[in-house]
Parts: C-alpha cells; sequence; structure tokens
C-alpha cells in the first residue's frame, strides 16, 4: 500500500486515543483550560458518568468570535511562547479541544472579558459548524455530548457511569487542592454536588482547601512541610506515621501547580515512612514542589500527568528529608482516629436494658470498702459494658502512710508530670499496657511496642554514628556486572565501606567483595551487589544496603525490648515515657503499629453523660 497522508479527522482521532482516555479526561482538560484563562469559579456538569454530557463553566478571559475557530485547530494554543522548556500554564499542546471534537459532538460558547457580544461554534465528529453569535456571559462554556459516538470502539472500554463518575470527582478534588482561590461546584442527575468553597490563596487557606477535599481528620493529624535546597521549593502536609491509609490513593503531588502521578514522589514517601509504617499502609500526603520550568520535563506524554527532573537525586532527596525532618520536630503525636475507634469500641455494646450507663456488680457479692492510705486501688467490682470484664490485677505497690512533707513533694512531681505530654503512669494492665494520666487526658501505652521503637532509634544512631562492623570473607568474591555499574559502585565504595561492605574495581566489569556488614550474617553477596548497583543506578542512593540493614536492626529492637508480661516499677513507667516524648517517631513502633493511645478528658465525660 502507498505512502498517504491522513485526513486531519484521523490525525485527531489518533491523538484522541492518547489525550482523551475517558470522561475524566475530558473534565481535566476542560479545567485546566479554564484555570489557565484566569477563572475564579468553575462550574462542571456531568450526566451518564460523562459519556451523555459534559459542561464545563468558567468566568475566565473568554474569547472573541475570531479565536474560536484557532481554538478547536490542532496545536493552537495562547500559553506558550517560543521556548518550550519555558511552561509556566496548565496546557500548552494545544491538542485537547480539537482531540475532543473529533470523538464527540463540542460545543463552545464564549464571550470575552471586553467584549459585547458572545459567539459559538461546533465540531461534531471533527466536522466544524461555523462560528455564530451567541448570548453569552463573560467567560466561556464548553460542552461535550455523546463522547467516542465517532469511535464506538472506544465506549466498550468504558466502566460503569458510577465508576465513570467516581474518576471525574477525583480529578476535580486533584486539581481544586492546588487552587484554594478558585471555586469548584461539581454537579449532575448522576451525582450528589460537589461544591468547593474558594479560600484564601495562602497556607492557611490551602490548608482549608485540603480540609475540604480530604475531610478535616487529616487536616487534625498532618504536620506542615516547608524546605528548599538549590532553587526547589517543597511545600505542603504530610500525615503523623499513626494515621495512615491502606493504599496510596492519598497521595497527592503537585509540581509548578500541576498535579502529577511521579513514581519519583511515590518512592520518595515510601523511604521517608520507611521505618514507622507497616508494609500494608500508607502515609497521607500533599505536597507542592516549585521550581525552574527549565529543571523540569511536562512535555513527556500528552496527558501531562508524567514529569521528569533534570535532578531527580535533588528531588527525591529534598523530599526525603524534608519529611524526616517534619516528623521529627512534630515529636510525639498521637492520631486523633485513635481515641475514636475507642470510643466507638465503648459505645459498640449497648448496656443492659434500664440502665442509663456502665453497670457494675460484686464479684463475690460484698460490698467494696477501700482500705485507709491507699492512693491506687484496683476495683472487685466487674464492669458489664463491652466485655471489658479483667481477672484482679495489681497494679504497681500502692504507697501507704508517708509523712506529709513527702506526700506533699510526690504530689508536685506527679503534678509536673502531668504536664508533659504522656503524663504521669497510674497503673499497668494485662501486664503490657501502662495507664498514664496528663492534665487533660487519660494515656494508655503498649509498653513493648514502645520500648521496641526506643531500642530501634538508639541502634540506628548507633549505626550512623561509626562504620558498622564487617566480616572478611575468605577468599574474595568476584561479581561480574556491565561496566557502568561496576563504576557506579567504585564511586560509592566509601559509602559502602561505611555500611561494612568493602569492594573494589577487578577489570573493567567486575568488582571484588572482600568484607560484608557482620550485622547480615550469610549474605548472598553476587545478589547484594546486583541490588546495591540497581539501586544506585535508579536513584543514586545506597538505600537498598541502607534499609536491609535497618531491617537488622529492627529484629534487634524487638528481640531486646521490654516483653509483654513484665511487671515495671512506677519509676519504670515513667522513665519509659519520658524517652518516648524525647525520641522522634515514638508514635509508632517501627513495624508501623500505634504505641500509645490518647483519649481527652472530654470524650470520657461524653461516654458518660456529662457532654
Amino acid at each position: 500500500m502507498p505512502i498517504r497522508q491522513l485526513s486531519e479527522t484521523m490525525i485527531n482521532q489518533i491523538a484522541a486515543g492518547e489525550v482523551i482516555e475517558r470522561p475524566a479526561s475530558v473534565v481535566k482538560e476542560l479545567v485546566e483550560n479554564a484555570l489557565d484563562a484566569g477563572a475564579g469559579r468553575i462550574e462542571i456538569v456531568t450526566g451518564g458518568g460523562g459519556l451523555n454530557l459534559i459542561r464545563v463553566t468558567d468566568d475566565g478571559s473568554g474569547m472573541n468570535a475570531q479565536e474560536l475557530p484557532l481554538a478547536i485547530g490542532r496545536h493552537c494554543t495562547s500559553k506558550l511562547a517560543d521556548d518550550i522548556h519555558d511552561i509556566r500554564s496548565l496546557g500548552f499542546r494545544g491538542e485537547a479541544l480539537p482531540s475532543i471534537g473529533s470523538v464527540a459532538r463540542l460545543s463552545i460558547r464564549s464571550r470575552a472579558q471586553d467584549g459585547d457580544s458572545g459567539a459559538e461554534i461546533g465540531v461534531e465528529g471533527g466536522h466544524i459548524t461555523p462560528v455564530r453569535p451567541a448570548p453569552a456571559n463573560r467567560g466561556t462554556t464548553v460542552e461535550v455530548r455523546d463522547l467516542f459516538f465517532a469511535t464506538p470502539a472506544r465506549l466498550k472500554f468504558m466502566k460503569t457511569e458510577r465508576a465513570e463518575s467516581s474518576a471525574t470527582s477525583d480529578i476535580v478534588r486533584r486539581i481544586a487542592i492546588a487552587f484554594p482561590s478558585v471555586r469548584f461546584t461539581l454537579a449532575g442527575a448522576d451525582r450528589t454536588t460537589l461544591d468547593l468553597p474558594a479560600t484564601v490563596d495562602a497556607p492557611d487557606g490551602r490548608l482549608e482547601r485540603i480540609a475540604q477535599v480530604m475531610g478535616r481528620e487529616f487536616a487534625d493529624n498532618a504536620i506542615p512541610i516547608d524546605a528548599m535546597r538549590e532553587g526547589v521549593h517543597l511545600q505542603g502536609y504530610v500525615s503523623i506515621p499513626s494515621y495512615t491509609r491502606a493504599n496510596a490513593l492519598q497521595q497527592y503531588a503537585y509540581v509548578n501547580g500541576r498535579p502529577v502521578r511521579d513514581k519519583l514522589f511515590a518512592g520518595a514517601v515510601r523511604g521517608a515512612y520507611a521505618d514507622v509504617l507497616p508494609r500494608d499502609r500508607h502515609a497521607v500526603t500533599v505536597l507542592f514542589l516549585t521550581l525552574d520550568p527549565a529543571t523540569v520535563d511536562v512535555n513527556v506524554h500528552p496527558a501531562k500527568a508524567d514529569v521528569r527532573f533534570r535532578d531527580p537525586g535533588l528531588v527525591r532527596g529534598l523530599i526525603v528529608g524534608a519529611i524526616r525532618q517534619a516528623l521529627a520536630d512534630a515529636g510525639i503525636r498521637a492520631a486523633t482516629t485513635g481515641a475514636a475507634g475507642m470510643m466507638a469500641a465503648f459505645r459498640s455494646t449497648p448496656p443492659p436494658s434500664g440502665a442509663g450507663g456502665a453497670s457494675f456488680i460484686p464479684r463475690n457479692g460484698t460490698p467494696f470498702r477501700p482500705a485507709a492510705g491507699f492512693d491506687l486501688q484496683v476495683s472487685p467490682y466487674r464492669p458489664l459494658v463491652n466485655g471489658l470484664a479483667e481477672s484482679r490485677q495489681a497494679a504497681f505497690t500502692p504507697m501507704t502512710a508517708a509523712s506529709a512533707d513527702m506526700r506533699a513533694g510526690q504530689a508536685e512531681a506527679d503534678e509536673q508530670l502531668q504536664r508533659t505530654t504522656l503524663g504521669a503512669a497510674r497503673a499497668q494492665v494485662h501486664e503490657n499496657y501502662i495507664v498514664a494520666q496528663t492534665g487533660d487526658s487519660l494515656v494508655i501505652v503498649d509498653q513493648h511496642a514502645a520500648h521496641e521503637r526506643l531500642v530501634y532509634e538508639a541502634l540506628k544512631t548507633a549505626l550512623h554514628s561509626r562504620p558498622v562492623p564487617s566480616q572478611m570473607l575468605l577468599l574474595p568474591e568476584i561479581v561480574d556486572l556491565p561496566e557502568d555499574d561496576a563504576e557506579r559502585l567504585a564511586l560509592h565504595g566509601e559509602t559502602l565501606a561505611h555500611f561494612g561492605l568493602r569492594l573494589e574495581r577487578f577489570g573493567p566489569g567486575a568488582v571484588a567483595v572482600r568484607e560484608t556488614p557482620a550485622m547480615l550474617g550469610e549474605v548472598d553477596v553476587p545478589q547484594l551487589v546486583r541490588d546495591l548497583a540497581d539501586e544506585i543506578a535508579d536513584h543514586d542512593t545506597t538505600e537498598t544496603l541502607t534499609e536491609r540493614l535497618h531491617h537488622i536492626a529492627a529484629t534487634m529492637a524487638c528481640h531486646g525490648s521490654v516483653r509483654s508480661g513484665r511487671r515495671l516499677k512506677p519509676e519504670e513507667m515513667n522513665a519509659l515515657l519520658r524517652q518516648m516524648e524525647a525520641t522522634p517517631g515514638s508514635g509508632t513502633c517501627n513495624h508501623g503499629r500505634p504505641t500509645y493511645i490518647e483519649l481527652k478528658l472530654a470524650d470520657i465525660e461524653r461516654l458518660f453523660g456529662r457532654r
């Protein structure tokens, strides 16, 4: 078959296959156009999951009648000058509108801000209708009907209306986070209305918009991020380690205001939380990266969701370092969801009939009379609510009568302890849980999980403060590698030696390994070296070995920490609480489980109907 020029319609349909994947893709392109036009209010209406109808109305700068034919022409745009590397708008390729018009029924009605009248143009399956006058408010309304009617094969790949509507909602929320000063509304017969009022375009306004999109719960459990390195500015919010999700869908990333889905961001977040989250849990993050447009390529794919950085190592290091520093600076915090879960657990079983609250009956039928001189008692009464019955267990040794001066001194010290984050220890329950009291809350600490984190952090400090002990191999292990990988490993030889792995070049395409980290014991040396080479090639780091060493440290911490079932003295409990307050990341153990739960006095009073 001879070579021939494709028709303009077919060219646009091919482009549409890359740009317009589903209704949510159309909404994304149209909303980005509205934002580039300076809109302060954007209204989206959909029908049939977006396959029957998509209408986007904005109050932006609008277009006049002469610009409308250009708007639906391929590679016609007002957003790009002569430098493809200086992109400061969301759109720039000039492909969205002609692509949509080639596979759907498209109409554009617009009126420029300085115009006296509006105009309208239409495209149906690639066929253009002439521009005609039309009544219009200032701004633009783009209406898309019967999406993919011109390419019916694409309809077979669409999901249910509910799924397509959900994808559209996610796109709008994702974009709205980056533009808090713009009001977004999303409505239609197939959804409840989403209304995101404008907030001030400032840090507080940004957090308010994030709370609108992601819920107030995240805002209550978030830590602010603000870091700069070599002209790259990172801002945003990340969750405390004890506030997590089962997947990574609640991780939002933006580059110069553009929502992106980039593996570098995901990997950096995972690395920053590596030893504070369980493997099956994910942090919640909203990160904004601002940098010179010339140092990032957003022209990787027509959908513009992928980006490439000139210096990915710098960006990754900034994200990991900023998050870890923020987590350390935040000190010890418990997720508000822990208290909510405890409240729900207490309320899960209704009290017995006729009872106004928790009922108590004596174990032996004998009324309980507290002994004189005891400051802390364990009641012989059994609670019936929620199956919280416990066998009688002594708390720590009760205090007998003492001199007035001693008791006054103890009272003063106790009051000081209550002003600390985790308060003063009051009891040990089930020989594993420390119950403490602060000025306005009750704190329950898992002693094994808490001490596990403390030991782990001490091991990591020792690991990074001096070289890791190594074990010499009887015979050097020769590992064949591509020459580039061998060169990378040789360049990082000093760092690797600090971690106990000593190697050197052995010809152009091999390395000789002479010592391995003693902590790793017997190790598959060739596989370890190849994994390190791949890691360095991807991220220019030695993260693989670091993570292995941290895993060993975590295992040692688990075996070396205070075990469940060990009774602690009051001074031991309080010492553990004080160490937790002084140790970054001690809100979770090194497996990611929470080390303590805090229940505010107001919540306790609500349980008893006092509020």
